[in-house]
Order: structure tokens, then sequence, then C-alpha cells
């Protein structure tokens, strides 16, 4: 396993972090920057950021990859796949990825992807009352029975490219600390199989136990620590 330190309306278990004025508003009052955090990954995953620099990064490593698999006709098409998924990133705010090493020979590939945002309440609120409806309404439960995280997943099956794939989401929430509940760390697993796999085939089970443990070890540091850690 390897180890990975982040810092930081309509479905409110998928809400935006904030706007970056709200951001660069707290920072100029003074408050002190949230915690960073760390947690074991799979062997060979590390933690990336969502920026420019790491998507041109990323598709220039995959242009090298189908290049080298005479497979330039899948360039276009996992070009767009990407570029996409790095919008949908930002569009919800998230502030790291945790994906395998391309420099890793021992990196575990699987058919999944982890992503960490921030979740926030509402201005002179906090988030009990999205945690009361997770559990009430999504049967949402504590992580291994651990109540500091709050664990919820649904399976479905979505139309990518033409194609039907079935897609497990599993949201992990838990509380910032120092934020009096208003800010949650929130780390979103996806997993993608074929129709035909049901969701309690022993291979995917495993991969979301996996992901659970892997979770269950995140440890909270104080605000840019997690680069050393």
């Amino acid at each position: 396993m390897t180890d990975a330190g982040a810092g930081r309306g309509g479905d409110p278990m998928n809400a935006p972090e904030g706007s970056t004025e709200r951001i660069s508003l707290r920072a100029e009052l003074g408050a002190a920057p949230d915690p960073d955090f760390t947690l074991v990954l799979p062997p060979g995953w590390i933690r990336r950021s969502v920026d420019g620099a790491v998507e041109k990064d990323m598709l220039g490593a995959m242009r090298s990859r189908l290049m080298q698999a005479h497979r330039p006709d899948l360039y276009a098409q996992m070009d767009r796949l990407l570029r996409d998924a790095f919008t949908q990133m930002r569009r919800v705010e998230a502030v790291a990825m945790f994906v395998p090493s391309a420099d890793a020979s021992e990196a575990l590939y699987l058919p999944a992807s982890l992503t960490a945002s921030i979740q926030r309440a509402p201005a002179g609120e906090n988030l009990d009352a999205v945690v009361r409806e997770a559990i009430a309404e999504r049967g949402a439960t504590a992580l291994l029975e651990d109540k500091r995280f709050l664990r919820m997943e649904t399976d479905e099956v979505q139309t990518l490219e033409g194609e039907r794939v079935a897609v497990t989401t599993v949201m992990y929430l838990t509380p910032i600390p120092g934020s009096q509940r208003r800010r949650a760390l929130r780390l979103v697993l996806v997993i993608m199989r074929p129709v035909d796999v049901p969701a309690d085939d022993p291979p995917m089970v495993a991969m979301r136990t996996l992901f659970d443990l892997c979770v269950s070890t995140l440890a909270w540091l104080p605000a840019g620590d997690a680069a050393s850690a």
C-alpha cells in the first residue's frame, strides 16, 4: 500500500465546494486554512492535483501509450473522455484525485477512480441536515462502524460512448476538524464493470472493501503537510 496526502444546491450530497471568490474572501479575512489529510492507497497509487498542468501531463502520457500500442485510432475517444473527466472534477471543485502511477511497475490497475472535494453547508448552517437525509433516505451508514465517516453506495447502469456499463458509486463524508461541521471532506469512489457482472461478484466486493479500508486510514495533518507525508 502507498501513502498519499489534500487540502481542501441540487443534490446536497453532490453540491460543489463553493466559488473561487468565497475561498479568496475566506483567505482575505485571515481564516485559518483547513487541515490537509493523508491516507493509505492501493499499491502504486498516488495523489495528484486537479489542475491544467496535471491534465496536460496525463493527456501526453496517454497519447504516448496509445502510440506505443499502435492504437492511434483510440486517441480521439480517450482524449475526449479524459478531458470530460477533468471538466467534471472541476465542476464539483475536486481538490485531489488518486490514480495508479505511470512510473510504478507494481501499480495495481483497477477499473476505479477516487476523487476528493470539500462539501460546504449553506451560510450560517452546518451539514447535520445533509447527514440526516443521507441516513434516512439513502441508507448511508458508518464506514466499518466508524462514526467519523458516513458511507453511501449506489449502483446504476449508464451509457458511455454508446455502450452500457454498470457503475457503482461510493461516497464517503467526514467532517473537517475545526469546521463546526460546516465543511466536510468528500471522497467519491467510482467503479465500472460490464453489465453482466453482478455487483456482488467477489472481485467487485473485494475492490469496494479495499477502498473502504483505504478511506478508513484517513488521518488529518497540519495545512500544507500532505506533500511531505
